[in-house]
Formats: structure tokens, sequence, C-alpha cells
């Protein structure tokens, strides 16, 4: 993949550029390696590999530059640097970035300048649905002074861009490098937005998590399932499930009763609507803490799912694992440093069956990786 951005030196997002891919794929295999030997994985797959450019499917874009001459891209010592023809991204991004920046001098909104603590327009992101191709935009703002202003424009720029399904505007006060804040301004009928996995339906709500590589995403998920087929058991729970990536992929032949376990309404609200979509019976997605969930219960599921942020289970939530005992335990981690550190909790009672690692961020340091876990003979 040719970068004029890195080639030129104005951007170092993908640190490993330079590397042919297949090397870049064996490295970082060899790591995962070394950071589970002293686990003694009883399979270590081949690295799920990814497409080198035009795979992401989510935009996360620092608005620079002026009103007039807006910048989407990134900030390196204190220089704009656009990566609105950036190729990580697929074709339909750059004609959609075009727009936006349109619509920012058509709305007047003027980007946010760190150091004067001035300006409205702090970042844009794009998601967009290869399902069906269609967008969804949010405008992270410093304060609502703008949002009049973007309402009175919004029909213009749907009538430039009807892939359009979803916008919203984020509202984030505070001075620091923080993404979004708590407050988001639905501008649109629409409030979610549809994608399609191995054709398990998933919806999208602005604020919701979902996998910046869909198409590996994709892999990842099959391959859950395809392990879980093997696993004896009925009852299931999915910590962190987020819109139920996870759990719907592996309940949706009713193999097993599923309980999914997330902290955000709105990720449950788009799960439940997946499984009915879906005529699952015996799934439930509940609004809870996944720590204080499994804190709380006395019976063990034949299966725990858990794909927890970056800093991990922690020892806290690890402890509740081992006092559940689980017969089977599967760790989706996007941050294999915390998992080795949770991994050294729970192998007092488990033996690390498989691990595979899926290859989210090329180019990067950064991996996702799938392992699966069986109690010990008790």
């Amino acid at each position: 993949m040719f970068c004029r951005e890195f080639a030129e030196g104005r951007c170092h997002s993908c640190a490993h550029l330079a590397e042919p891919y297949p090397a870049q794929l064996e490295t970082k295999q060899h790591s995962l390696q070394q950071l589970l030997e002293p686990f003694h994985p009883e399979v270590l797959l081949f690295p799920v590999a990814s497409e080198e450019q035009g795979f992401r499917t989510k935009a996360k874009m620092v608005v620079s530059g002026s009103k007039d001459q807006p910048v989407l891209g990134i900030l390196t010592d204190r220089t704009a640097v656009d990566l609105s023809a950036c190729p990580l991204y697929p074709p339909s991004f750059a004609p959609a970035f075009a727009l936006i920046k349109s619509f920012i001098q058509r709305a007047g909104l003027t980007p946010y300048q760190v150091e004067q603590k001035q300006g409205e327009l702090k970042f844009v992101l794009l998601s967009q649905s290869q399902h069906s191709a269609r967008f969804m935009l949010r405008f992270v703002l410093r304060s609502k002074n703008c949002l009049a202003s973007i309402q009175k424009h919004l029909p213009w720029l749907q009538q430039q861009w009807p892939e359009l399904e979803v916008c919203s505007v984020n509202v984030q006060p505070v001075h620091m490098a923080v993404l979004e804040g708590p407050e988001e301004v639905l501008l649109t009928l629409q409030d979610v937005l549809r994608e399609e996995l191995n054709d398990i339906p998933l919806y999208l709500t602005p604020q919701s998590f979902f996998q910046t590589n869909t198409a590996v995403a994709a892999a990842l998920y099959a391959t859950a399932k395809d392990w879980a087929e093997a696993i004896p058991g009925k009852r299931l729970w999915d910590l962190f499930c987020g819109i139920g990536g996870f759990g719907l992929h592996l309940a949706r032949d009713n193999k097993w009763d599923l309980t999914g376990i997330e902290i955000a309404p709105k990720a449950i609200a788009s799960a439940t609507r997946s499984a009915a979509e879906l005529a699952l019976t015996g799934v439930t997605f509940q609004a809870l803490d996944a720590a204080a969930f499994a804190k709380a219960s006395t019976c063990a599921p034949d299966l725990l799912v858990v794909n927890p942020p970056r800093r991990g289970l922690g020892a806290a939530l690890c402890q509740s694992v081992l006092a559940l005992q689980p017969a089977w335990l599967m760790y989706s981690s996007c941050n294999p440093q915390s998992l080795a550190s949770d991994l050294a909790m729970l192998s007092q009672d488990y033996q690390l069956s498989k691990v595979q690692l899926f290859d989210m961020f090329p180019h990067t340091d950064h991996a996702e990786v799938l392992t699966l876990l069986q109690r010990r003979p008790l």
C-alpha cells in the first residue's frame, strides 16, 4: 500500500507500512507466541489476515484549519495533516469527506483550536455499513452554539448525500483528549445504522462500539461460533456484549440459552432488536455492569464469553470467574498485554486450549486475539 502522507513523513499512524504485510503478520504472531508461552496453549492457529488497504469502515477525524478551509485528519506537532485521501478507507469515504468539508464551510463551523481553547467543531466521526453502504455521521462540538446552524443546513447535505442515514451531534465541552461526551443530539429520523455480518443483523447507534475492520470482525464472530459448536452445554453468558455480535452469532441456531450483559442501555436495545428479528428463543439482554453481574451470580454458565475493553477483565472480575467456575471461557481481547495479565490469574484453574490472532489493524502493533479456555478437572 502506498501512502503519500507516510512517504513524506507527515503521518506515522501506520508505523509498519514500509514492512511487507506477510512479515508484519509473522512478527505479530511471534510476539503473541512469546507472550502466551507461559500458559502453554494447546493450539496456536495461523493469524487471520486483513486486506492491506480500504479496510477501515469507521473514521475518527480531528477537525482543524479554518471554517473556510477545514482539514480532516490528525494534528502532529501542531501541524494539521489532511487524511481525507487515506488509503486505509474504502473509496466511498473520499467523496463523503469532500461533502463534509463543504458542509462545514456552508454551516460556518469553526474548528476547535486546542491551544487557544477557541472554536466549536472538534471531531468528525464517520461510519459506513458494509451491508447497505449507508453512512452515519457525527459532529463532536464544544457546545451547542452551532447546533442551530447544523440543523439549518443539514437538508442540503442530505440532498447532496442520499446515502447519509444517521446524523447526530455529540457535545464534548471538556478541554482534554476525550473523544466524545455523554450528550448526543440526534438530527435525523433514523437513529441506527444497520449492519449485517454472517447473516446476523446488528444495529449501530451513534455511541455504540463496533469494530473498525468489518471484514475481520465477521471472521472473528464466525470463528467464535465454530469453536462453540463443539462445546457441550446450554447456558451461555456474553459479558461486555455491546450490540450483541458474539452472543447473537453463537445463539443463532438456538443451541444456547443466552444472557447478554452490557452497561449501555442503547446497545442492549440494539441487541434485543436483532434477537427479535432473528426470532431467537431463550435470549435475554440486560443493561447491567458486567463485573457486578458476575459477582452477584451463583449459578455458572456452561460457556462464558467475555470481550472486555483494553484494560482487560482485571483482578476482581477474574476472581468472580474463578469463583463461578464455568466449564469453558472464550475471551476476545483487543490488548494482548492485558489478556496475558488476566491469564496469569485464570490459568490456576483453566487450561488455554486455542488461540488465534485476528489482524484488525494492519501496519500497526495492535491485534485482536481470540482464546478458548477449559476448566481443569477439579
